[in-house]
């Protein structure tokens, strides 16, 4: 897997960011099951940088967590197979399947850890996690997509041994 890291803001973390963003990555893509190496971008901003984002992405007006801008749609959240078919998916110079970007706010990454009690690992590799999963297809339009999303983003992290505090 390719794990592209561009920080565009401080990232005062006692943990390293690359590392732990490809150890869950991987992860994901493991337990998915994925038959090809991947890349994904991820970009690590501040709340000023994901607002502008948000608001010309998405027309959201504010700053947000995370965002997640998939390359491909999957019929099926998780399933691979159709992807034979969709060359434009793949890189041409590396073979890799082009999952799509990532970007995480770390101003937001340090409110919620405190919000929710927890350390700025967990809170941070969710919120990779979480991506990942969009950018595989899953979603959390409804309460039955929520919690099949919840469930895997809490076996991921209860794998990685990353847990709340």
């Amino acid at each position: 897997m390719t794990l592209n890291l561009t920080e565009e803001c401080s990232c005062d973390f006692e943990f390293d960011c690359h590392e732990v963003a490809f150890r869950v990555m991987n992860a994901v893509l493991d337990k998915e099951k994925c038959p090809y190496e991947a890349t994904v971008d991820l970009t690590l901003t501040d709340d000023n940088a994901i607002h502008e984002i948000n608001l010309q992405q998405r027309g959201i007006d504010r700053a947000t967590d995370v965002l997640s801008f998939p390359m491909t749609q999957f019929p099926v959240a998780g399933e691979f197979d159709f992807l034979e078919e969709e060359m434009d998916s793949f890189d041409p110079d590396s073979g890799e399947l082009m999952l799509g970007d990532i970007v995480i706010s770390v101003d937001h990454v340090k409110v919620q850890s405190e919000e929710y009690g927890h350390s700025l690992l967990r809170e941070f590799a969710f919120l990779v996690a979480h991506s990942m999963y969009h950018l595989i297809g899953y979603d959390h339009m409804t309460e039955a997509e929520a919690a099949v999303m919840e469930e895997k983003q809490k076996n991921i992290l209860n794998d990685l041994h990353i847990n709340r505090d």
